[in-house]
């Protein structure tokens, strides 16, 4: 009835495909009954969970001859990828909208568009999958990540041994007893370069990590080490830049008894941490990302990102200020009368 109307009108009808469950087999109905365009359409939720928007586009193609439009997660950087899987039309809005210069942004699509080549945009507006999840964490903040995460809190309780410490890398698990630091000290042999050792201690004193550790852990080029308990020689930590959140700073150390167990899930904070999640922190504390949701929490955290790109650019463009730039006042109710206590 659409196709119909649309030719009593003289209007193109165009089918959205997003959320078809069989969107090749779809593409060449659509042909079949008289559809003039259909759109490829890779959705936001496959964007942050790692989905390649240019694989689609490919296999509607080779299953139809029609004018075949693209959206989803397309930038300078993969516009042209995009016209080569066979797309007529490309539709972008993000890494527009959400560009700090839009004007230059859109001027760098039209020319991947016309040129064929990917051209280099902000560095934003990328999207991780399994084996890039780092880099995308490298360019965000554990605030971003908790925004992006319906305000997942970070680790209570833990705070960073200097400013400026950041680490990023899989969880290796460790649990043992207060003041016990022989598993915590074996970790280091367990661990891989760029891992992060997260220790349930519980967080209290005495120490079971401190100089002669931190000195194995910074040989190995691990990322960093996260303690619910204490640590001590933290000036030695300092000064060899060595990344540490814990719960408490202290003097006194354990003896090595060998209480605990390596690479077993454990819970700190409330939050249950497994070998292999993924660990994020900074100034503001520690981010679990668990291994299953890592890379979509991720490209959440990088979208956050991206937005708050955009209106810190407004803010200085206009002169601004944050409430008058969201327009604070939109959500406010209207003729609620207020409450006398």
């Amino acid at each position: 009835q659409c196709v119909e109307t649309g030719r009593q009108y003289g209007l193109a009808v165009a089918v959205d495909l997003m959320g078809v469950a069989d969107p090749v087999a779809a593409a060449a109905a659509m042909e079949a009954l008289g559809v003039d365009w259909v759109d490829v359409h890779c959705p936001i939720d496959r964007q942050m969970q790692g989905a390649d928007p240019l694989d689609q586009i490919r296999r509607v193609r080779s299953a139809c001859g029609l004018t075949l439009a693209a959206a989803g997660g397309l930038t300078s950087e993969t516009a042209a990828g995009a016209v080569a899987a066979g797309a007529d039309v490309i539709i972008v809005g993000g890494a527009i909208t959400k560009a700090i210069d839009p004007q230059a942004a859109t001027a760098a699509i039209r020319t991947a568009i016309d040129t064929g080549e990917a051209v280099a945009g902000e560095g934003l507006f990328r999207r991780a999958a399994a084996d890039t999840i780092r880099q995308i964490l490298q360019t965000v903040r554990t605030a971003n990540i908790s925004d992006g995460s319906h305000r997942q809190p970070c680790l209570a309780g833990l705070h960073p041994l200097w400013i400026g410490a950041v680490a990023i890398g899989p969880a290796v698990t460790v649990r043992t007893v207060a003041g016990d630091w022989s598993k915590p000290v074996q970790a280091i042999d367990a661990a891989r370069p760029g891992e992060v050792i997260v220790i349930d201690a519980g967080g209290r004193p005495p120490a079971v990590w401190g100089e002669l550790a931190t000195e194995s852990a910074v040989g190995k080029a691990l990322a960093g080490l996260v303690v619910d308990g204490a640590v001590r020689d933290s000036a030695d930590i300092r000064r060899l830049a060595f990344p540490v959140w814990s719960a408490q700073v202290t003097s006194h150390a354990g003896d090595a008894n060998g209480v605990g167990q390596i690479n077993v899930p454990i819970t700190i904070a409330g939050q249950r941490i497994c070998p292999g999640d993924w660990i994020a922190a900074d100034d503001d504390g520690v981010m679990v990302l668990p291994a299953a949701k890592a890379v979509e929490m991720a490209n959440r955290a990088a979208d956050v990102l991206e937005a708050e790109n955009r209106i810190r650019q407004e803010i200085r463009d206009r002169s601004g200020t944050l409430a008058k730039v969201l327009d604070l006042k939109r959500w406010e109710q209207k003729g609620m009368a207020p409450e006398v206590g």
